[in-house]
């Protein structure tokens, strides 16, 4: 059965592999001191014109965003969050293990708003709740969407404004920046958050999240609290060859605008077949609503997540389209909708 569970169901993009056979012997500095390290944070500083940032390269965002939260806030401080993401759904409370609340706030389309952050300073008003501190927000979203550069400008004001850091997972960073609606380059991003990562687990890396610092009050001791979550790799060279291969001749933006052609070509067959969808994504996540029973057929032919029931006879599904999915695997997909 052909995948569209996730965007890491495949290894790694044959270059990076490459890069790692041919460097496999070579003898380098351990925990992120070597000299592929040092070039792959060169290069993602020239991407994003920060050349003050720092940048470490952790194995997976669940220890990204546990070690920024944790590092960022003090014991009785918080960080705001859209009801849907990934910190607070699905990191099995890793953020509340480090003594931290999430705050999530309901939203319909994954993206927080000003208003939806000023309605959580307005409920914690003294030192009986907790402070909120930060605000994490996701891009490209868990359900697919993204935000514009008037919403993050927006957030970012209100955030500088009220003394909150602004943090962006950038699990599919890669997805957002090449979506056809896209209007948010690196640089922008950079230069509107406190911090934030480029995703390449998810985008075609065997595994790795480039942290960037961009707020000189995030920076001191990062390297103390990355070896005491347990995140420091020994072999770190294994991420900084690959993001350095990830940002050489484009490869990071290429994988992800396969990707995303990928998720275009089954989003038009299903938009010419009629069929509806739980969120308007124009990424690399679709989540179209299907009854119940096509769901049922659909699964002796295809693996995939469920993601919400809709109506006692239908339901959203999620397909993720990655770097490797092939031309293929979305016409088989396509004939099969051309039954209903």
């Amino acid at each position: 059965m052909y995948s569209f569970t996730n965007d890491y169901s495949e290894g790694a993009h044959p270059r990076i592999l490459k890069a790692m056979m041919e460097t496999n012997l070579t003898q380098n500095t351990g925990y992120s001191q070597d000299i592929h390290t040092t070039h792959a944070i060169d290069l993602i500083r020239s991407e994003i014109k920060q050349p003050n940032a720092d940048i470490h390269i952790i194995a997976g965002g669940t220890q990204t965003n546990l070690i920024t939260i944790s590092a960022a806030l003090r014991p009785h401080q918080a960080v705001i969050s859209a009801v849907t993401g990934h910190i607070n759904v699905h990191e099995t409370g890793a953020i509340e293990a480090t003594g931290h609340k999430v705050l999530a706030m309901e939203t319909k389309d994954g993206k927080l708003t000003p208003n939806l952050v000023l309605q959580a300073l307005e409920f914690h008003t003294d030192e009986h709740m907790v402070q909120p501190k930060m605000v994490y927000i996701s891009n490209s979203t868990e359900v697919g969407t993204q935000y514009t550069k008037t919403e993050l400008e927006a957030l970012s004001h209100l955030c500088r404004q009220k003394g909150l850091y602004l943090f962006m997972d950038g699990a599919r960073m890669g997805a957002a920046l090449t979506s056809p609606i896209n209007d948010l380059t690196l640089a922008d991003i950079a230069s509107l958050t406190d911090v934030f990562y480029i995703g390449g687990t998810k985008n075609g890396a065997l595994f790795g999240e480039a942290l960037i610092i961009l707020n000189d009050e995030l920076k001191p001791d990062f390297r103390f609290m990355i070896k005491q979550k347990g995140a420091m790799l020994a072999k770190g060279w294994l991420l900084g060859i690959q993001f350095e291969e990830l940002f050489q001749n484009n490869l990071f933006f290429d994988m992800a605008s396969h990707a995303n052609a990928m998720a275009g070509k089954l989003r038009t067959a299903l938009t010419d077949k009629g069929f509806s969808f739980a969120y308007d994504s124009q990424t690399n996540q679709l989540f179209p609503v299907f009854s119940n029973e096509m769901i049922a057929e659909l699964a002796k032919e295809f693996t995939f997540n469920m993601d919400k029931k809709i109506d006692e006879t239908h339901s959203s599904i999620r397909l993720v389209t990655s770097w490797a999915t092939t031309e293929d695997g979305v016409e088989e997909f396509i004939r099969f909708l051309k039954k209903y």
